[in-house]
């Protein structure tokens, strides 16, 4: 008797079940603009930086490398971090190109 009775107050109809999933897709709206979008932006400048770099930039490396950008490749590019030593860095891994004059001990 009880089962017959649950199953009477289930059928909430078509617009009970859409306003459900409201929340769900406010939390994915929400998501994609708190996150995924900002995200998106960021590699798109830090793809247009890493096609930007040109022979004398100073830049930082993500391993906290400082250096005057000497060659550039396609893939590679080789940095002078001192006098007479240059180091080959992956085009990607450059996060921040320094300001002109920065480095001047090179």
């Amino acid at each position: 008797m009880w089962i017959g009775q649950a199953w009477a107050q289930g059928t909430g109809g078509v617009g009970g079940d859409m306003l459900g999933l409201l929340p769900i897709v406010l939390m994915f709206v929400v998501l994609y603009f708190l996150m995924i979008r900002p995200q998106m932006k960021r590699a798109k400048e830090h793809k247009a930086m890493i096609e930007a770099l040109q022979k004398g930039d100073e830049v930082v490396t993500s391993g906290g490398m400082v250096g005057r950008v000497s060659k550039i490749g396609d893939n590679y590019v080789a940095l002078q971090v001192a006098d007479n030593v240059e180091i080959t860095v992956q085009r990607p891994s450059v996060q921040l190109v320094l300001p002109k004059g920065t480095l001047k001990a090179l």
